[in-house]
């Protein structure tokens, strides 16, 4: 498995550069459709993801060759099927917006629905800030083109204000902890385990998604995967296992905390209290009207502001071919 940046995403994947991180499953168990043992899937995957653990959640076994790599966001992986690299993988609501207009490879084919708690407000330990509103006239910093970004647009419009009332400051998440610890952010908007590692530092929720945010996160394949026959199979197939790795991940949360923290070095106890605390647990659903709403709502956002030149129909980009699998999950 390997990293992928934008360049490889873009150039180096093109040229077949996904099979070097090859994760061939297809030996590790018996193959039970031999129509699919000359497939190859290639499917993105996350630090830690809930697909990292298909091995120990058992089901590993696929008839086809699966082949992951590993992604730093979700913009790229939107970026790497629109390149004919990838065939699958997983992402917000957001990057596939911002190719809405180009006529894209992405299809949503279903929607990975779950927590919001764990995108936040914070605020150093000592700040006077209480409230939302007092957000008017600080530095604020967020991640330029995510969830962060759209939530930061939601809770200014809450207040009757904008990105003018306070001096926005576009980091990457590890850029942003660096900045927030060092004292340079009056409030940082950010998402993840890093909230945790924060508020071990000291950092206070100001405020957390909750109602906010949908809790949405679309798996997107490619039109042309979704084409072929086989192919489509394959994708059905990799669907049903990681619904299957998500309940073993219910099962079990502190199991799951412990292996995730030995892939990614993040302490154990950081996933713990991520997990306790929660809105919602993680399911795999069919796609339907209210995500599509809900996506179009995070477009129209962004059109208001200026995010994207402007607006977009999302509608096209939905799939629903995969509705009568998914909804027996």
């Amino acid at each position: 498995m390997m990293l992928i940046s934008r360049r490889s995403a873009l150039q180096g994947l093109a040229a077949g550069a996904l099979g070097l991180g090859a994760l061939n499953l297809a030996g590790c168990g018996r193959k039970k459709d031999a129509d699919l043992a000359g497939v190859t899937l290639r499917a993105a995957t996350y630090r830690g993801n809930p697909d990292s653990f298909f091995e120990q959640a058992g089901v590993a076994d696929t008839p086809y060759t699966l082949e992951t790599a590993q992604f730093a966001g979700g913009n790229l992986i939107a970026e790497a099927i629109n390149a004919h690299s990838l065939d699958v993988g997983g992402m917000s609501e957001i990057p596939p917006i911002f190719i809405a207009a180009a006529n894209p490879l992405v299809r949503i084919v279903a929607v990975l629905q779950g927590d919001v708690n764990n995108q936040v407000v914070l605020v150093p330990k000592d700040s006077p800030l209480q409230a939302t509103a007092d957000l008017k006239g600080k530095r604020v910093g967020y991640v330029r083109a995510t969830t962060s970004q759209y939530m930061l647009l939601k809770i200014l419009k809450e207040q009757g204000l904008t990105f003018a009332d306070i001096t926005p400051v576009a980091l990457s998440p590890q850029d942003g902890l660096a900045a927030f610890n060092q004292g340079s952010l009056d409030a940082w908007v950010i998402y993840g385990v890093v909230v945790q590692l924060a508020r071990e530092a000291g950092a206070r929720v100001l405020t957390t998604g909750l109602n906010r945010l949908s809790g949405n996160y679309l798996v997107a394949a490619s039109k042309d995967a979704l084409a072929d026959p086989l192919k489509r199979r394959a994708i059905t197939d990799y669907l049903q296992r990681y619904a299957k790795t998500l309940a073993w991940i219910e099962a079990d949360y502190t199991r799951w905390a412990r292996i995730r923290a030995q892939l990614t070095s993040i302490p154990e106890a950081a996933y713990i209290q991520e997990y306790r605390e929660r809105s919602a647990g993680y399911r795999l659903l069919p796609i339907s009207d209210a995500a599509i709403a809900s996506q179009q709502d995070v477009a129209d956002t962004f059109a208001a502001a200026g995010v994207i030149p402007a607006p977009v129909d999302v509608r096209p980009l939905w799939d629903d071919g995969l509705h009568e699998v998914l909804a027996k999950l």
